[in-house]
């Protein structure tokens, strides 16, 4: 079995087929880096470092202006990380579950015009077991409270207690209750206790963007990939970058070609392949992959491949604390370090409030978090002001202000992206990667009522930052695509004109071609996706182990040169 990347979505499929006995081939784009690799350096270690040089790949992005025009650019946003584990070494690993009415958003809430809104071919009492398998695998932390919209759950709690929590936590719990509200703790993909060969988190502080050096964050490469190599069973190959799945004359898949670190041009043979390289790579790789039976790339008979992709709608909100209204005690709780704020509100999972909404709508989550202590990124952010650059006095006091005279909370708002014919995925016509491919081609528009929702819940993040005493108050929301937080574009789905993934993740129109990375979601629900695309992937393993006969594979999976 060849499994084509080695994140959320194509290490699960790897783990459960090694530990099985098949015999597994994982291409990785990036390289093999582990905890020594990971220091508290925001220059050398955050996700950009582990990003494509931008003169060897890159995508193009066309995106609407002001104006509602879409115009090109190219860009290397895109890339969640070319490593072994993928963007799960640098997730925040906020780790919400779906709920049930995720999984019926046409149903529960009917159609919005200009948006192409489906239900998905599986309901979530089928993936709640692997929601479940995901928690003691990948070690998730957390304390289930009852709440409004709690989704059912097949255990009573998370199978590790809470990380640490910032004494911020107990104002914003008090806050929230005087507001009529339901605080939420934040399950988290990061150990609060040792477990197996891995740390509990040091509460450094360095965690979304960087990649963690004590084992505690829940990485595919610390939580599956390691045991899956050891079996013996699993190799993974670096630095191969995938660039064609060759089919035969039925349209199923025989090979995989790809250039090796040293630039040689190999193939491998292998009776399935699981295709796991983020939404936007896994769409571009089956385009370019032509053939007698795929004469438009593979399985896109009815122009599937590439459409309904969607994005993280949502948006950011701050709260401003000035240190010097409080008491010394005070002040030094709020300059404490390490421990999480750990709280979240879903009350707005579903919006029933007819004075914003003529009838209820998906809502989504409002996640109270903070940054890394990223000084350097900081000062730099800091100076801008209005889009006005400040120099000087000016960007001296803000500088001071910013550092040692207040102290900023930050809330992140996830809603869905509603997938619309202007958001998608297609092969540019001109820009090529070092290799001579192709470059994708990302078109992100967005639907308006994503921008409305949105600012329901930043206008709601604010009114829990100023109950909690902030000086300063504000939010903003997103129109144009988050960098990492991208799903869809090959949507799962019982009817292939509709579709591009049968309800088990098969491509239409194969036998034994798979996607398993978060390309399969219909939509992104209103959280982070990362757990829901490693517990389908869970899902996606146990319908392949179902599939594969008994018969030794070893044999049929072979790497040799043109």
């Amino acid at each position: 079995v060849c499994v084509i990347g080695s994140g959320a979505g194509g290490s699960p499929v790897a783990y459960e087929l090694a530990k099985a006995g098949y015999k597994v081939i994982i291409l990785e784009k990036g390289g093999w880096f582990d905890e020594k690799d990971f220091t508290k350096d925001e220059m050398l270690s955050r996700r950009r470092v582990f990003r494509s040089k931008f003169k060897d790949e890159r995508h193009v992005l066309s995106e609407p202006n002001s104006k509602g025009e879409f115009k090109e650019s190219t860009t290397s946003q895109f890339w969640g990380g070319n490593i072994v584990g993928g963007a799960t070494n640098f997730m925040s690993a906020y780790f919400h579950r779906l709920k049930p009415q995720d999984f019926r958003l046409l149903s529960t809430f009917g159609e919005i015009e200009g948006a192409n809104i489906v239900d998905w071919p599986i309901s979530y009492e089928d993936l709640e077991p692997y929601y479940t398998k995901v928690e003691n695998l990948i070690g998730v932390s957390g304390k289930v409270v009852n709440h409004p919209n709690l989704e059912p759950r097949s255990t009573a709690d998370y199978p590790f207690p809470p990380t640490a929590e910032h004494p911020i936590a107990k104002k914003f719990d008090k806050a929230v209750k005087e507001l009529g509200y339901h605080s939420l703790p934040m399950a988290r993909g990061i150990l609060s206790r040792p477990h197996k060969d891995r740390n509990a988190c040091v509460l450094s502080g360095y965690c979304g963007s960087f990649g963690c050096e004590t084992k505690a964050k829940g990485s595919s490469r610390v939580a599956l990939l390691n045991d899956a190599v050891k079996s013996g069973n699993c190799e993974v190959i670096t630095y191969a970058k995938a660039y064609q799945i060759n089919t035969n004359n039925s349209g199923n898949a025989e090979s995989v070609s790809f250039y090796d670190a040293d630039g040689n041009d190999l193939k491998i043979l292998a009776r399935k392949v699981v295709v796991a390289c983020y939404s936007i790579e896994s769409s571009r790789l089956l385009l370019a992959s032509k053939g007698v039976k795929h004469p438009d790339g593979i399985g896109n008979k009815y122009q599937q491949i590439g459409k309904n992709l969607h994005c993280c709608a949502g948006g950011t909100g701050h709260g401003v604390f000035d240190l010097s209204k409080l008491s010394e005690y005070e002040q030094n709780e709020m300059l404490l370090r390490g421990p999480f704020f750990n709280r979240a509100l879903q009350d707005w999972y579903t919006i029933d409030d007819q004075s914003a909404f003529d009838k209820p709508v998906k809502g989504g989550t409002i996640d109270f978090v903070f940054d890394p202590p990223s000084f350097t990124s900081n000062a730099m952010d800091l100076r801008f002001k209005n889009g006005k650059l400040l120099w000087g006095t000016e960007l001296k006091q803000r500088l001071k202000s910013h550092f040692t005279q207040s102290k900023d909370f930050k809330f992140e708002v996830f809603c869905d992206w509603l997938p619309n014919d202007n958001c998608h995925v297609s092969l540019d016509k001109k820009e090529k990667d070092k290799w001579g491919s192709a470059v994708a081609k990302v078109k992100a528009g967005y639907h308006p009522h994503d921008l409305k929702v949105a600012q329901y819940l930043v206008d709601k993040g604010v009114e829990v930052m100023k109950k909690m005493g902030a000086d300063r108050a504000y939010g903003n929301v997103w129109s144009s695509p988050t960098s990492n937080l991208m799903a869809g574009g090959l949507r799962f789905g019982n009817n292939p004109e509709t579709s591009a993934l049968d309800a088990n993740c098969r491509v239409h129109g194969t036998e034994n071609i798979y996607v398993t990375d978060g390309s399969f979601m219909p939509n992104g629900g209103s959280v982070t996706p990362t757990f829901t695309i490693y517990a389908n992937s869970f899902r996606v393993a146990d319908k392949i182990l179902q599939s594969l006969s008994n018969r030794a594979i070893e044999q049929n999976t072979l790497v040799f040169k043109y």
